[in-house]
Parts: structure tokens; sequence; C-alpha cells
């Protein structure tokens, strides 16, 4: 029970840590706006086609991505506390953002012929999945990373957790994306502003939380005298 609560935790961290900055409800217009030209069925192939290329990318920065860094001899703390300060400033920046997704709304319209080609950049990247969403997925994979060395089950328990919080961030991507005409019209801004904020505040207190956890294993490094 004690993993299965576990994976239950980790999964909703994940998805709550990346939810507002992935933000699929802020940028289906953005993609409506990209796709209006497209016809209904290329419309959901493409949301379908950045829905998998965002969770390809995520897992990567997941299981890769803090390696990669620790290769280059930045420690553990130091990297949590790094990782933290990254979700922390992504989180204040949302909850004080101004009217930027009109600002990103700016773009050439696709048609069928050249939709497809487009799917990866820039629809994916840095549309849908940029630099802040990596930042974020590596600081995660990064706090947990004392669990995955010492305890194996704990650490599948986390794996299952972090893989499926991925999955259910992709799939909000592949509905709000497939759904964005439906969207535009239930939410409209004063809702869709909502939601991201109360996202926005839950990933704040996550960078918070990385950051504690980084600062606190810093300080027990110290000499004591």
């Amino acid at each position: 029970m004690g993993y299965f609560s576990n994976s239950v935790n980790i999964f909703l961290a994940v998805f709550a840590a990346l939810f507002p900055i992935v933000n699929p409800l802020g940028g289906a217009p953005i993609f409506l706006n990209f796709v209006r030209g497209c016809s209904a069925p290329t419309r959901e192939l493409l949301a379908r086609s950045v829905a998998v290329y965002g969770f390809l990318m995520l897992l990567g920065s997941l299981i890769i991505g803090a390696q990669v860094l620790l290769f280059f001899g930045i420690t553990l703390p130091v990297l949590r506390v790094a990782g933290g300060v990254v979700v922390t400033s992504v989180g204040w920046n949302l909850l004080h953002q101004g009217d930027e997704p009109a600002k990103r709304a700016d773009g050439t319209p696709l048609d069928d012929a050249h939709a497809k080609d487009q799917a990866f950049y820039p629809l994916t990247l840095p549309l849908t999945v940029g630099p802040g969403s990596i930042a974020t997925t590596i600081a995660l994979a990064a706090s947990h990373r004392s669990t995955f060395e010492t305890d194996l089950a704990m650490s599948v328990s986390s794996l299952i957790g972090a893989v499926a919080g991925l999955i259910g961030v992709a799939l909000t991507v592949y509905f709000a994306f497939r759904e964005a005409p439906t969207i535009e019209r239930v939410l409209g801004k004063n809702g869709t502003n909502v939601l991201v904020r109360l996202f926005a505040f839950i990933l704040f207190a996550i960078g918070v939380q990385i950051i504690w956890l980084g600062a606190r294993d810093l300080l027990g490094e110290i000499p004591r005298r």
C-alpha cells in the first residue's frame, strides 16, 4: 500500500508541476490560431503528434536529464537548489503574467500541406514543451534521486508515478488541442486565467520545497565545530 501511495503522490507532484508550465488550456487557443486553416482530421493528427513528441521530450528529461548535469560535476544538492529556483521562478512568473498567450499567438497559419512538417517545431518545441517544463522535469527527478539509489521497490513505484504524470500531461495536451475550438468558446479568457493561476501557485510551492531539500543537504555538509 505504501508503494501505491508513493506512486500516487509522485503522479500528483509531476502532474501539478508540469500542467501550469505546459498549460494545455492556455496553449489550445494558440494552437488553434496556427492550425485554423487545417481540416479537422489534420488538426486531430497534429494534436496527437504534439502530445507524443512532448511526452518523449519530458520522458528523456526525466530519465537522463539529471544524469547529464551530474556528469559535469554538479552535485545533487546544488542541482536541487538550482532546479528549485527555476521552478519557483516559473511559478512566480505564471502567477503574475499578463496577456502573454495573446502575444504568443502571433504566427503564420498552417494548411494541410505544411502542417505535418511543423508538428515538432514550433508546435511542440517551444510552443508546448519548452525550457521551463524541461528544467522542471529535471528538478523533479533530482529531488527524488536519493530514493532511487537506496530503495529499489520505492524507486520503481516513483518511476511509475512519474511516467503516469507525464502521460497525464500528454493526454491533457491531446484533448485540449483537439478540442481547442470548444475550449475557446466555453472557458473564455477569465476561466483559463483562473485555472492557470491555481496551478501556478502549486508550482511555486513545489519549487520552494525543492529549494529547501537542496539547501538542507548543503547545510548538512558544512563541518560542525
